[in-house]
């Protein structure tokens, strides 16, 4: 089956569009990709008719269309989340098309809207559902199964105490370099000049106190990278895994390289294999942020102290933490709801009343 052509003015339209979002709006190549995406796959359905022969009918069209298409491995319809990404894509892509010379006459702003889910439809896509967030028991558990007996199993457990240590994203791992690690005064800088930080933010955080058998992995990692592995400051502080052929002839790990994991892929591995070996869900690296949000809210005893807690996640505003991370378990919010109105239920509204605003203020 012969392949089908691109259309020349489509393409050319699509570069100026990638350019600004990258230039003007300052999204991630990532994010340019997922655009790409969802613009190729409308145009895949018109059979790439020109942007110029726009009608509301296509998008019309195209939505009921993608509301029929299943995942080509399970089979099971596109989620409204999908659905909603794909369409706002589009819709974003039209309204900027309709400001173009030669547009403008051809496209309204409103056609883009047509591009739009339900409000049912687009309240699904953006329902949050609660993902397994593993507590200091789980992480305890997972590490203490986890063998030691090579360089590469030694990284691998100082790559998960060092994510419950300091709730560094999983980019930012992958990047960091020996350097950026202090550990005579107990803290990393996610120095956004070299370390692939969420955006762009240079952040500096000082050990979480979730053991001191986690921070002692942590600390003999970098111990033997330096003094036996003979490592330097700017060379990785999780090295890619080496691979060479092996005496079957076929490629296998032999160690530890001196380079930089080209991205997260391999970490989120790490993780799923750890917790797999104990029986337990998979549990991403970003899900550590969240048992170390839900672990500040249990241990500070004022404002200042979860202030200073947020700031060590890296975010500038304490609501962040308590909006993004801070959402309480099913389990324990059924703890809660049911020790409320008992005479032995700790605080009162006032009380309530007088944090929340102390938190609010600073």
């Amino acid at each position: 089956m012969a392949t089908e052509k691109h259309n020349a003015d489509n393409e050319r339209l699509k570069r100026r569009y990638f350019a600004y979002l990258r230039e003007a709006k300052g999204l991630s190549e990532a994010s340019i990709d997922k655009a790409a995406a969802a613009i190729d796959r409308f145009e895949g359905y018109t059979k790439r008719r020109g942007f110029d022969r726009f009608h509301i009918q296509q998008a019309i069209a195209f939505k009921a269309h993608l509301l029929e298409q299943r995942h080509a491995r399970s089979g099971e319809r596109l989620s409204a989340a999908t659905l909603h990404g794909t369409l706002a894509t589009l819709r974003a892509f039209f309204v900027w098309l309709a400001d173009q010379p030669g547009f403008r006459t051809r496209i309204r702003y409103a056609d883009a809207e047509y591009f739009s889910l339900s409000d049912r439809e687009t309240r699904i896509a953006k329902t949050k559902r609660e993902s397994p967030v593993p507590t200091l028991e789980q992480v305890r558990a997972a590490l203490a199964a986890m063998p030691a007996d090579t360089d590469i199993a030694r990284r691998d457990r100082a790559l998960i105490a060092f994510a419950l240590l300091t709730g560094a994203r999983d980019g930012a791992i992958a990047s960091l370099k020996i350097k950026h690690v202090d550990i005579a005064h107990r803290r990393i800088v996610q120095d956004a000049r070299e370390v692939a930080t969420k955006r762009g933010k240079t952040i500096t955080t000082w050990f979480f106190p979730v053991g001191e058998d986690t921070e002692q992995m942590v600390v003999d990692w970098v111990r033997h990278l330096t003094d036996d592995l003979l490592f330097g400051p700017s060379d990785p502080l999780f090295p890619a895994t080496q691979v060479a052929v092996g005496s079957s002839g076929g490629f296998e790990a032999v160690g530890i390289s001196r380079t930089h994991w080209s991205n997260a892929g391999p970490i989120r591995r790490i993780f799923r294999d750890a917790f797999a070996a104990v029986g337990l869900p998979n549990f991403t690296p970003h899900s550590f942020r969240k048992t170390l949000a839900m672990l500040g809210e249990r241990l500070c005893r004022t404002p200042e102290e979860f202030k200073a807690w947020s700031q060590n996640l890296g975010h500038d505003q304490v609501l962040t933490t308590f909006t993004s991370y801070g959402t309480i378990p099913a389990h324990r919010q059924a703890e809660l709801i049911r020790s409320i109105g008992r005479d032995d239920a700790p605080g009162d509204v006032e009380t309530l009343k007088r944090k929340l605003q102390a938190l609010l203020n600073r």
